[in-house]
């Protein structure tokens, strides 16, 4: 297994996306944190490139990178080499990939401008979220052999968890906005990885205070150790649910 992820990962970086993904996100770290004036505004100009702009290069690779390695696959299938193991050495290996060039590109900025405990939980939650979203498009890989469409599923995922998802939420809230929606906004927040993230972020913040009484809720919940630990237990789940469906699907589908 590690011979098929040290293979994949060298594969990936002759490539050079990934190397022209990290100076980007390393150009792009620097110059939001010098513009921003302040490590918390630095901090909030990238919480929105984290969470929009992360998850569609990571599912958008990761998708193109899968059926680009079908062939690879299919030699490794038919040698004695157990398919959950091939299965998980690619996924490991794009993740991985992916994730060392965020901890590169943003992670390094953040700890030169000295962001502290926020800066912290936004490159962990940038990791997870690469990891969330790397899953989803091995998902939708393995749902179809057509690339046009799996690729089209891969980009919808993500269409509906950075944007439909807020409309929707949106909607409810103001649909139903006599009523006491609090806990009810606390459950469609866990139903979304983006939003979850965003929240672990804010509330280190302080910007729960402008959030009324639901801001309030949320800082009661995952303010604390054991509140922040359980909420990137759920980002975990949003990792761990995609990648182990997708590869009982692999394990179990024909070539």
């Amino acid at each position: 297994m590690n011979k098929i992820i040290k293979y994949v990962l060298l594969d990936i970086i002759k490539s050079k996306i990934i190397i022209a993904y990290t100076l980007f996100l390393l150009l792009l770290s620097i110059g939001l944190f010098n513009l921003g004036g302040s490590p918390d505004k630095g901090i909030l100009s990238l919480l929105n490139l984290v969470l929009l702009t992360v998850p569609l290069i990571s599912i958008v690779f990761a998708t193109t990178h899968f059926y680009n390695s079908y062939e690879f696959m299919e030699l490794l299938v038919s040698q004695p080499i157990n398919r959950t193991k091939i299965f998980m050495s690619e996924y490991l290996a794009v993740a991985l990939s992916l994730s060392v060039a965020f901890l590169v590109g943003v992670g390094i900025p953040v700890a030169v401008f000295g962001a502290g405990l926020t800066g912290f939980y936004l490159v962990l939650t940038g990791v997870f979220i690469t990891f969330i979203f790397v899953a989803m498009a091995f998902l939708a890989s393995v749902i179809t052999r057509d690339k046009a469409k799996g690729i089209g599923i891969a980009l919808m995922l993500w269409f509906y968890f950075a944007l439909i998802y807020d409309g929707i939420v949106l909607f409810i809230l103001y649909a139903f906005g006599d009523y006491p929606l609090e806990y009810a906004t606390l459950a469609m927040t866990v139903l979304n990885p983006v939003d979850l993230g965003r929240i672990i972020v804010l509330l280190n913040l302080d910007v729960s205070a402008l959030m009324g009484y639901t801001g309030a809720l949320y800082k009661s919940i995952f303010g604390s150790v054991w509140g922040i630990t359980a909420a990137f237990g759920l980002l975990l789940l949003w990792a761990l649910i995609p990648v182990l469906s997708s590869r009982r699907i692999f394990s179990r589908r024909d070539l």
